[in-house]
């Protein structure tokens, strides 16, 4: 998952802190390090694919359905943007 705020979520869902003293760190790292976290989702005919290069035009999108700044929108996906930042 290129976004790795949507981590936040999943550890206060699944309370990860509390029931497997696994913490985030500032940058959404997981402590202890060797530490591993996934999305799966299991039916007969699922396939996993990458997330390709994106577009500003699809950052500016994304951060508006999140309500985030473009720029920490762009932070945080620039291992997949398909432009330099501003």
């Amino acid at each position: 998952q290129p976004d790795h705020t949507e981590k936040t979520t999943m550890w206060n869902a699944i309370k990860a802190k509390e029931l497997a003293g696994i913490t985030l760190s500032e940058s959404l790292s997981m402590i202890p390090a060797a530490s591993v976290s996934a999305l799966v989702f299991a039916h007969p005919q699922s396939c996993y694919f990458a997330v390709g290069q994106v577009g500003k035009d699809q950052v500016q999108s994304y951060a508006e359905r999140k309500n985030m700044e473009l720029e920490l929108a762009e932070r945080w996906l620039s291992p997949i943007l398909n432009y330099e930042r501003d």
